[in-house]
């Protein structure tokens, strides 16, 4: 079992959302340090804050975790100023919610680079650490995504597809190397954080709550859970899509569950995907 008390967590995407939720609850949980990754400079400062004036130790890094240089820059700074991460949760995401002929180059390769790349290197950058340590727990947010197909979300769909098999594969790979280190996919459904607002929540398959998602995820780390999927229903999909022609699934799945039109007054957060002005990989001091 993994162990969240006296461990030094990373979350990237930690300063909002889930990640932040994640973040106070490991702390609440007995973590000895948390190490926040994000990429806004007002939100990392104000969370900060907020954990200290609690009496924790919270490591604060501005860092776009779609530059995998600034990436590999800032995690050698965590592993000389905090450590190594005993568990590492890569929570940081982005939607765009287009149909894919209306998507720009731009929004593409971020996604990608964000929602892939990102967790990738995080990883990566990491791991020689964690082996010499002797364990360590990945936690990776794929999505409910990952498991069918979704109109409005096809970029988003593959970032997660990749997300899913990558972790999985890796999973095994550590499970070869050492019976101490542990990886966790997770598969949400839509979860109320403002990600994506506008969505229609589909039959059968209520939007989540942040705290019931967290709560989640920080259960399944400390059982050492392969795959956790919320909700309950978003168990069927693997064994729908394996028994069902596509037709059927398509016709049950987007007509009867509506997850297909879920999409359709997609409104996500405010603003675009765009690169901050500030770059930095200095941590922040409240």
């Amino acid at each position: 079992m993994t162990r969240i008390s006296n461990s030094t967590v990373l979350i990237t995407g930690g300063a909002s959302g889930i990640g932040k939720l994640m973040g106070q609850k490991c702390l609440q949980q007995g973590a000895s340090r948390l190490v926040i990754w994000d990429i806004n400079p007002e939100n990392l400062q104000l969370v900060a804050a907020e954990f200290e004036a609690q009496g924790y130790q919270v490591h604060p890094y501005l860092v776009d975790i779609g530059n995998l240089a600034e990436v590999e820059r800032t995690a050698d700074r965590v592993l000389r100023e905090a450590g190594t991460p005993s568990i590492l949760i890569n929570n940081a995401g982005i939607v765009v919610g287009k149909r894919f002929a209306e998507h720009s180059l731009f929004e593409i390769e971020r996604t990608l680079n964000i929602n892939v790349l990102g967790a990738m290197a995080a990883t990566r950058v990491f791991l020689p650490a964690m082996l010499q340590q002797g364990h360590g727990h990945v936690v990776n947010i794929a999505s409910a995504a990952s498991l069918l197909p979704n109109p409005r979300m096809s970029v988003y769909a593959a970032s997660k597809w990749a997300v899913l098999g990558w972790s999985e594969s890796l999973r095994l790979e550590l499970e070869q190397m050492s019976p101490h280190l542990h990886v966790t996919t997770v598969t949400p459904s839509y979860i109320d954080t403002g990600m994506f607002a506008g969505v229609k929540a589909p039959l059968l398959t209520p939007i989540l709550q942040p705290e019931t998602i967290a709560n989640a995820i920080l259960e399944a780390v400390k059982e050492n859970k392969i795959i956790l999927r919320k909700p309950f229903i978003v168990n069927l999909l693997p064994l729908l899509r394996g028994i069902l022609p596509t037709r059927i699934f398509d016709a049950v799945v987007g007509k009867t569950f509506k997850v297909y039109t879920s999409m359709d007054k997609f409104s996500g957060r405010p603003g675009p995907v765009a690169v901050p002005e500030k770059r930095a990989t200095d941590t922040l001091t409240p």
